[in-house]
Parts: structure tokens; C-alpha cells; sequence
């Protein structure tokens, strides 16, 4: 089995995340909002990649892309970035269905707990999962994060409004200048 790691998106892998998400349009239409057709294209994810680090340099996230061996496998990313009297994100990712179950989203998301606490100096991460997305909720279990509550019809994907379970993780950083 290969190691997973993360690192910060790149240009260079719009045809690889196309690829996956093409692939699994119809597995994960349920977990995430419709899409055009053309998202789903190399020029599509060149532009939303292009879009998040944009946002990238203007302090508000760090979007990564999850690694097995030299093989983008899905993303992880810190959105949504707080600073002043919050200093928190908001924690999403997901992992191409060839390479659930073996592990690689729970480590990616203790590599992205590192990236926010010691890169980011956040005191808080957040992340909301659907009600149903139990494999979801184990992993942020795993790595610390408590539910705090339930937001009802949150969240629109596939024909339908569904209620989302948040959660929350303190950190170790956060310091406020």
C-alpha cells in the first residue's frame, strides 16, 4: 500500500481531479450540489483550481489535493479561513471511490490537522457531514472533532434539502495579533 500524503493544489492536476470526478459523478451526486457538465472537464477543474488558490493567496484557504504514492487520489482543504477573534476554517475533503476504505482520508485529514494548526496557526477547525455519511463521522471522531449540533435542510444536493451534523476540533494554535 502506498503512504498518503497532501499538498497544496496545482495547476497541473485539473486533468487528474476531472478524471475522478467524472468518474464518480453519479457515487457521489447524493454528497455534493449539482454541477455543469463542464466541471467535470480538465478546463472546468484548470478553472476552479485556479479559483482556489486564488483564494489561497489571499489568506482565506489551503486547498490540497490528497496523494497515494505519486497518484492525486481526491482533495482536502482548509476553506472559509477566519482570522482576528475566530481563527478557524472549515475542514472538506473527499477521496476517489477507487481508493476508499484503505485509510487515506483519515490519514489526509491528520496531515491537514498538522497544516492547520502549524502552518495555519487556527484554534479551530469545522466540518459538517450529512446525518447518513457515518464513514465521514468516524474519521473526524478519530482525529478529536466533537458534534456540536444539527443544522436542518442545510444543505441541497441531489433533488433534495438535507439536514448536516457540525463539528468542531480546537487547536493548538491561534494566536491573535
Amino acid at each position: 500500500m502506498n503512504a498518503t500524503s497532501i499538498r497544496l493544489i496545482d495547476p497541473s492536476d485539473g486533468p487528474a481531479l476531472s478524471g475522478l470526478l467524472a468518474r464518480d459523478a453519479q457515487a457521489y451526486a447524493r454528497w455534493l450540489p449539482a454541477r455543469p457538465a463542464d466541471f467535470y472537464t480538465p478546463e472546468g477543474q484548470a478553472s476552479v483550481v485556479d479559483s482556489l488558490l486564488a483564494s489561497h493567496t489571499r489568506g482565506l484557504a489551503w486547498p490540497g489535493v490528497m496523494v497515494s504514492g505519486e497518484t492525486v487520489i481526491g482533495q482536502i482543504s482548509i476553506s472559509s479561513i477566519l482570522r482576528g477573534p475566530f481563527q478557524k476554517g472549515y475542514l472538506g475533503y473527499w477521496v476517489s471511490s477507487l481508493h476508499q476504505g484503505r485509510g487515506h482520508t483519515s490519514r489526509a485529514v491528520g496531515l491537514a490537522l498538522r497544516i492547520a494548526e502549524d502552518e495555519l496557526d487556527l484554534h479551530r477547525l469545522e466540518a459538517h457531514t450529512r446525518l447518513d455519511n457515518v464513514a465521514s463521522q468516524a474519521v473526524l471522531r478519530k482525529h478529536g472533532f466533537r458534534s456540536w449540533g444539527i443544522a436542518h435542510d442545510h444543505f441541497h444536493a441531489d433533488g433534495a434539502w438535507h439536514d448536516k451534523v457540525f463539528w468542531e476540533r480546537r487547536l493548538a494554535g491561534g494566536s491573535v495579533s
